[in-house]
């Protein structure tokens, strides 16, 4: 019988129709999305580090990676099965979210290399002062 279920015996084994193709099948498709899910996280490993190790590169080669790790996350064309979108849907990320995250992150990636550049590769706290006005109650009756 095809797509029969499989019987559990006594010894706690599943028995089933060994020619049930569906069964097998079925084992067969969850595999494979499971390793292209893993293919699909790798690649998203892969762009989110280099974007964070070279986005304050120097070198041509530095650059590029930066260039294009950040296009590709960038990039709204969902068409594309491994898409910045598209793997982010499929791992049950938000692809926006993440988005605004490496940016904010870059952003202050740069900006502390700004402060850097200018106060000679230590960052200075600026001292503010803070002007204090007396306040005094008055009783009322």
């Amino acid at each position: 019988m095809m797509n029969e279920k499989p019987r559990i015996n006594n010894n706690g084994w599943a028995s089933f129709d060994p020619v049930d193709s569906g069964l097998l099948e079925g084992l067969s498709k969850k595999d494979i999305r499971e390793r292209e899910e893993r293919l699909m996280q790798a690649v998203l490993e892969n762009a989110i580090e280099y974007f964070q190790k070279y986005v304050l590169a120097k070198d041509e080669r530095g650059k590029k990676l930066f260039q294009e790790a950040e296009e590709w996350i960038l990039d709204k064309d969902s068409d594309w099965f491994f898409s910045f979108e598209n793997i982010c849907e499929v791992l049950g990320l938000h692809p926006d979210y993440m988005r605004q995250g490496l940016l904010c992150w870059k952003e202050t990636r740069l900006k502390g290399r700004s402060i850097k550049g200018h106060h000679g590769g230590h960052a200075k706290l600026v001292r503010t002062r803070v002007m204090h006005t007396s306040i005094r109650r008055r009783k009322t009756a």
